[in-house]
């Protein structure tokens, strides 16, 4: 049965505090929830309009206006879960990560961390005061796809200063990606979508790469942070599909 603390934990768990208090997340829809389960994610509770809708005996059966009243969508789903925040894993020391300087658009992560899954990459670093990938509109941005992808929030300054990998920044004036040799395992640091890379970032960038601009007036100042990752993403793939 839906009780007011169930209420009351989901409308907290908006506010990061309340996440970090709790331990705790919440994801809406089928697709997304399900995305979550079959990943292995500790399910904490489990809310529906159709308790069909999931072979779970901890479904709780609400109405369509009580769910309304919990979801954080401006059209409510047919169901809303509330999951455990896992531990972060180590970060490996091979492959191709993103590691994002101060990114605060939830869409824009939510979409980065959706391209990350499309192009196989499981590590996701963050600077600190990047946005909350359990951030609701980050959550339902990732379409289920944060379920795969390990994202960390540390240091970047420190982390960086300490790895063998090369490290690419994205810049207005950087060589063209589409004349790069790009490796398989590598850091590619995308900035702030207002400021870009910060300067103690940009110190230890050691391969400095862009996309060029075709447009006859060449007039465009940038493009979007997460347009831009999927292009550089999609050239750093390209040599190994």
């Amino acid at each position: 049965m839906l009780t007011n603390n169930h209420k009351k934990l989901v409308k907290g768990l908006q506010q990061i505090k309340q996440r970090d208090k709790h331990g705790c997340f919440v994801a809406e829809g089928p697709k997304v929830i399900g995305e979550f389960i079959q990943a292995g994610f500790e399910l904490r509770h489990l809310f529906a309009t159709d308790a069909a809708l999931f072979s779970d005996q901890r479904v709780i059966e609400v109405s369509p206006q009580e769910l309304k009243t919990m979801s954080y969508l401006t059209t409510a789903n047919a169901c809303l879960a509330v999951f455990s925040i896992p531990t972060e894993k180590q970060l490996p020391d091979s492959g191709l990560k993103v590691a994002l300087d101060a990114v605060r658009d939830p869409g824009n992560l939510g979409t980065i961390i959706r391209l990350c899954d499309w192009f196989g990459i499981t590590q996701l670093v963050c600077a600190a005061d990047t946005v909350d990938c359990y951030n609701p509109k980050v959550v339902q941005a990732t379409m289920g796809s944060l379920a795969r992808v390990n994202v960390v929030y540390l240091n970047l300054q420190e982390y960086l200063a300490d790895t063998q990998l090369p490290i690419y920044g994205a810049f207005m004036d950087g060589g063209s990606v589409y004349q790069q040799t790009l490796p398989e395992n590598a850091i590619l640091v995308m900035g702030n979508e207002a400021n870009g890379i910060r300067s103690p970032i940009e110190a230890l960038v050691t391969e400095r790469i862009s996309i060029p601009r075709f447009g006859a007036l060449q007039e465009t100042e940038s493009l979007n942070v997460a347009t831009a990752t999927a292009i550089i993403l999609s050239e750093f793939k390209r040599g190994t599909a």
